[in-house]
């Protein structure tokens, strides 16, 4: 099946990245379009567009990591507020949509809010991203100043931290600095890949459990 980007009709079959010169005024007319449709996915840079329709696997592994990132905030006792899906725009500059975020040490300032201005309150503290299709780019996350950002590429996690308006790649996550997040992410997807999901988050909490204790 074909690719089909029209004013009438979006559909990217699975697996499939389009990229395309496009206006601000473009893009948010394909957002319109789109309107609850969490499918594709649609980014926007400066004069271009990008279209992806993700595969299976990109939303098995993206919630792996996303309930990860919550056990140890669990664990931690941490208060955070969860986002997915979310659309991040900033008006002539910027239109991304990350496949989790978390709100963690800003979470009281977007508590019980049902929008986010972008620009003017903060941004999340964390952002993850599953980059099947080299639709991914960190840099991507720069304006809007998000302190930490997971990318998992090529069955790997790697931890970008924002350091003098750029980012560093880390070995360790600021916000989990006694875990090793990206072993422990590894570990999870292996797992997972000849048992249910259900069975290695329960024992990943047992895991972290005997460990406080």
């Amino acid at each position: 099946m074909f690719a089909v980007v029209t004013p009438e009709t979006i559909h990217l079959p699975p697996g499939t990245l389009m990229k395309f010169p496009g206006t601000w005024q473009d893009y948010q007319a394909l957002v319109e379009q789109l309107g609850d449709r969490s499918i594709p996915r649609i980014k926007y840079r400066p004069g271009e567009i990008l279209l992806m329709s993700p595969l299976p696997v990109h939303g098995k592994q993206a919630h792996i990591i996303a309930i990860v990132a919550t056990i140890l905030l669990d664990s931690l006792g941490r208060d955070y507020e969860p986002f997915t899906p979310i659309t991040m725009d900033l008006p002539e500059e910027r239109g991304i949509e990350p496949d989790y975020c978390f709100y963690i040490d800003n979470c009281a300032a977007i508590l019980g809010k049902d929008r986010i201005a972008w620009g003017v309150e903060p941004p999340p503290d964390l952002v993850i991203e599953v980059d099947v299709t080299s639709y991914t780019d960190v840099d991507d996350y720069l304006p809007y100043q998000v302190p930490e950002v997971w990318l998992f590429k090529k069955n790997k996690l790697r931890i970008y931290g924002l350091q003098n308006e750029r980012y560093v790649e880390n070995s360790i996550s600021r916000y989990f600095p006694n875990f090793n997040v990206s072993e422990i992410v590894q570990e999870c997807w292996q797992m997972s890949r000849d048992r249910h999901t259900s069975t290695v988050i329960r024992e990943l909490r047992r895991k972290i459990e005997s460990q406080k204790g």
